[in-house]
């Protein structure tokens, strides 16, 4: 277990399972396969022009799934703390939908996050509101 300047609370290594699972980065070529392989995309049916989202495939590998939705809590629980962006993401996701939905939804979007930090070898940049970042 790695630690963060000798933190033992604040754990480093959870990463490793991710960089595990997508090796040389060649194996998803965009941040939706990744989190589809993950099993965090919704089903869906159409017909006649209507969508129907229906619930989470549950395929793919469920450690990775479930630790991408227990942070994805753990975000859910200190959504004031997180940057502009996300948290009015956040607050506007939880005022219309279940906190479950918006866990899984939030777990979605930090699966794919964490595919264009390995993808694209770069440091991550917090999301920010429109308005934050031209000011």
């Amino acid at each position: 277990m790695s630690t963060a300047g000798g933190n033992p609370w604040h754990r480093t290594d959870y990463g490793d399972p991710v960089i595990a699972a997508i090796g040389n980065r060649a194996a998803f070529r965009k941040g939706r396969e990744f989190s589809t392989w993950l099993g965090l995309v919704p089903g869906e049916h159409t017909t006649g022009g209507k969508q129907k989202l229906l619930g989470i495939s549950k395929r793919g590998n469920s450690y990775l799934r479930r630790l991408f939705i227990q942070g994805a809590r753990a975000v859910l629980q200190f959504r004031e703390k997180q940057s502009s962006g996300l948290s009015a993401w956040l607050a506007q996701l939880t005022s219309r939908t279940h906190r479950n939905v918006a866990g899984v939804a939030l777990a979605n979007k930090l699966a794919r996050m964490a595919w264009a930090v390995l993808a694209k070898n770069e440091q991550y940049r917090p999301p920010m509101l429109s308005g934050a970042a031209t000011a």
